[in-house]
């Protein structure tokens, strides 16, 4: 995909934003584009940043590590957006700005231990992400566990807990998925008062449903296909 490309996949999306955002009456700037970069080469990496993408999400670490030497220079932010391993954290602590996917206490305290073994600076931005269908095969941690694991992550000295994050079911109709962004956004308030913390971040919504996601209270939407055209999975 060539620069130009990608520059017009942008605008295309940035409108799709701005309609969002007037019909859920709220402003552009609350919404964080995140250019889901998995599978796509450095060079699309970069093409996307030229064009004014500051966010990137990976999925996988070892892939991540591939390609980290090839965006040296670039000020953005890398997400790990996809499961996290247990014995992957000390890697993920320190290759990633935010951690999205934090599904397990368990990996939250292995997280905030590593983080102390980096010695990185600063508190390491995680979400919790959620499991708001009952569907086996996705990760995320159950509704019924979340507030009291989301208690004790949020004590956790070298975590900030910026929030919440759905995968939802992939329905082939975006209207079909409201229910579940609602649901996110319900929970992330109600999280925020029982915790008595501002939790800003709702990550939810992909390239065909993100405008679903935003009118719903999405901050963040990881858009990818959308944004870099169908992946490479060969």
């Amino acid at each position: 995909m060539t620069q130009t490309s990608v520059r017009e996949n942008l605008l295309r999306i940035q409108e799709r934003i701005a309609g969002a955002v007037a019909r859920s009456g709220r402003p552009a700037e609350e919404i964080t584009l995140i250019g889901v970069s998995k599978t796509h080469p450095v060079s699309a990496i970069r093409e996307a940043y030229e064009a004014g993408i500051r966010h990137f999400g990976e999925n996988r670490i070892q892939e991540w590590e591939g390609k980290r030497a090839g965006t040296e220079g670039l000020d953005a932010t890398w997400h790990l957006i996809g499961h996290l391993q247990s014995n992957k954290t000390a890697r993920a602590a320190r290759l990633f700005h935010s951690i999205d996917s934090v599904d397990d206490l368990a990996i939250a305290e292995r997280l905030d231990r590593a983080r102390a073994e980096t010695g990185i600076s600063g508190k390491l931005r995680v979400l919790i992400e959620v499991r708001v269908a009952k569907e086996e095969t996705k990760s995320g941690m159950g509704i019924e566990e979340l507030s009291a694991a989301a208690k004790k992550i949020a004590d956790l000295p070298r975590l900030q807990l910026a929030g919440l994050m759905c995968i939802p079911p992939f329905l082939e109709k975006a209207e079909q998925v409201r229910p579940y962004f609602r649901r996110l956004k319900d929970l992330r308030d109600e999280l925020a008062a029982t915790l008595g913390l501002a939790l800003p971040v709702v990550s939810m919504g992909m390239s065909h449903d993100f405008e679903v996601a935003i009118e719903e209270g999405a901050t963040e939407v990881r858009v990818g296909t959308a944004l870099f055209g169908a992946r490479d999975i060969t």
